[in-house]
């Protein structure tokens, strides 16, 4: 992997970890350097770990959409290039999550992508919003540096920046 695609790998892992932080999840690990024997070749990975439930079904599908569908959105931050997440390869696999979880919810394909397009595009806004890019940045500048970060390390970036 060249340093360009590193960086964006960076930027898109580090947009799963900072909404998984953000919505009150455990960043178990984020890395961009993923085992290469468990599965299909991977240039980054996260493991979260929820400490609570959802309190409903409604909620979980939220949570989970939005934290698959994170990271393509901060990799689009990143490359200033705003692709559909359905069509570049690279992240079918965060597509294809956020399509299976959200088929609970809404199990007619038409409704199912167009809630799926509309929480892509929610999402593109809220990571304009300069406090929650800097997070972001600054997770991924940690990836770049350690290649892997566990939670203590992703909640101490994204606390000096989203603190209240």
């Amino acid at each position: 992997m060249d340093d360009g695609d590193l960086e964006a790998t960076a930027y898109h892992e580090a947009g799963h970890a900072v909404m998984t932080v953000r919505l009150g999840g455990e960043v178990v690990s984020v890395t961009v350097d993923p085992d290469r024997d468990d599965g299909p070749r991977r240039t980054g990975d996260l493991t979260t770990r929820w400490r609570r439930a959802a309190p409903d079904r409604a909620a979980a599908v939220e949570r989970d959409v939005l934290v698959a569908l994170a990271g393509p959105v901060a990799e689009m931050h990143y490359t200033g290039e705003a692709f559909h997440p359905a069509a570049v390869a690279e992240w079918s696999a965060d597509w294809a999550t956020a399509d299976a979880v959200s088929a609970a919810e809404f199990p007619e394909r038409a409704k199912r992508t167009a809630y799926l397009e509309r929480v892509t595009r929610e999402l593109y806004a809220v990571f304009g919003q300069e406090r929650l890019w800097q997070a972001v940045a600054g997770v991924a500048d940690e990836l770049l540096a350690h290649e892997t970060l566990e939670d203590d390390e992703v909640r101490a970036v994204v606390e000096v920046w989203l603190r209240a």
